[in-house]
């Protein structure tokens, strides 16, 4: 028998997969893909063992996918940011499912830094980019590594569009600092 979380982990993992493909306009009325070539396409990555790249990329970003009832947001968001290097993509983000909601409402979470980066490669002030897409902020005490901002997949998916509608793809976001 599967390990019960491996299950419930790989169904989060599909399902988010799944609805940004669907959000994006990837994907026909059965969620198969329009093109299966396009490197827009959101998909599932496969594990890389230590040098893991992540459980989905939506380039620009590799989403960490987490189904479990105790947080720990900011050691995921380190992971997802090791895990993006690993990938080559310049975005690592933790998207986490909310107990008994639809993938729509699941949770966010980027790092301060990872969110600066999106926000001026998009060119938005820094209102602007929180009221757009939903952000509130997350500060735990003086350690600002553990401070973060979180929004929700249905936002997320937005931005993603937007990010890939507005940032050319051969410009580094690392170079955006």
């Amino acid at each position: 028998m599967a390990n019960p979380n491996k299950v419930k982990g790989t169904a989060w993992e599909s399902a988010v997969r799944d609805y940004l493909n669907a959000f994006l306009g990837l994907v026909d009325e059965r969620g198969k893909f329009l093109d299966p070539m396009n490197g827009a396409n959101v998909r599932r990555a496969a594990q890389e063992g230590a040098r893991d790249v992540g459980d989905i990329h939506a380039a620009p970003f590799v989403l960490e996918a987490k189904n479990t009832k105790s947080l720990a947001v900011p050691t995921w968001i380190r992971q997802a940011e090791i895990e993006a290097a690993h990938a080559g993509f310049p975005f690592g983000v933790v998207v986490r499912k909310v107990r008994g909601s639809s993938v729509a409402v699941g949770r966010v979470h980027v790092s301060v830094g990872a969110w600066t980066r999106v926000r001026l490669a998009l060119g938005v002030s820094s209102a602007e980019f929180a009221a757009r897409y939903a952000w509130t902020v997350s500060l735990r005490g003086l350690d600002t590594s553990r401070w973060y901002f979180t929004t929700t997949v249905r936002d997320f998916a937005h931005l993603v569009g937007d990010y890939r509608r507005t940032v050319p793809s051969g410009v580094s976001a690392r170079a955006v600092r």
